[in-house]
């Protein structure tokens, strides 16, 4: 087994990267959490030139950001920027959602269908990192079906900058009950309603969003 300051550098930083992504964009850290490199290769058990180079690639993402000071921390996010990110979920997924259509088989509905009953779980149980995580999952298992996977990092990139907003978001929501649109998106893709499709998603990724710009 390889020592911490042994760790080839490419799968290291590779993992720490990967598990920071997957944490910030699902919700797990809110708004202003600072990070250190220190923290960071102790947790994930690594020395501090990996946990360096995660960070760095997140905050060239906006996954994180980075003061003129070195605080690294999870991004706050200004109304305008809010606001901005909103309008780029509304103008990529929509879009997604659209070249899916034609694709969404019976067993893919199936599937969003069980997904969306583990979001409802969620919102149940009051778990704000589950919701978030099942509620991405509805989303790209049905964008997957666009095979356009350039846009489909675009709008990954724009969930990654949310995450941290998105879990801010949960908790002023409070909602008893899963999100309305996803119902109507399952409606339109049985239908084969384009424009019901679009309206539904546009709905459902701005809504929210919008309440914390107000």
């Amino acid at each position: 087994m390889l020592s911490r300051t042994t760790d080839p550098l490419p799968a290291a930083h590779d993992r720490v990267y990967r598990a920071l992504r997957a944490r910030i964009m699902h919700g797990e850290l809110e708004p202003g959490t600072a990070l250190t490199l220190r923290g960071i290769g102790k947790e994930y058990e690594v020395s501090m030139t990996p946990a360096r180079e995660a960070v760095r690639r997140l905050v060239a993402e906006g996954a994180l950001t980075l003061s003129n000071s070195g605080r690294v921390s999870t991004p706050e996010l200004s109304n305008e920027r809010i606001e901005e990110l909103a309008a780029l979920r509304a103008l990529l997924e929509t879009e997604l959602a659209s070249r899916a259509l034609p694709r969404a088989h019976l067993a893919l509905i199936d599937r969003l269908n069980s997904i969306n009953s583990e979001v409802a779980e969620a919102v149940a149980k009051g778990d704000a990192v589950s919701y978030i995580r099942r509620n991405l999952e509805f989303h790209r298992t049905l964008y997957l079906r666009a095979q356009a996977p350039a846009m489909l990092a675009m709008a990954e990139t724009v969930w990654l900058q949310l995450g941290p907003t998105m879990r801010k978001l949960y908790g002023k929501m409070r909602q008893g009950k899963p999100p309305q649109s996803h119902r109507l998106i399952l409606a339109a893709l049985r239908a084969g309603d384009e424009p019901g499709l679009r309206l539904a998603v546009r709905t459902d990724v701005t809504q929210g969003l919008r309440m914390l710009a107000t």
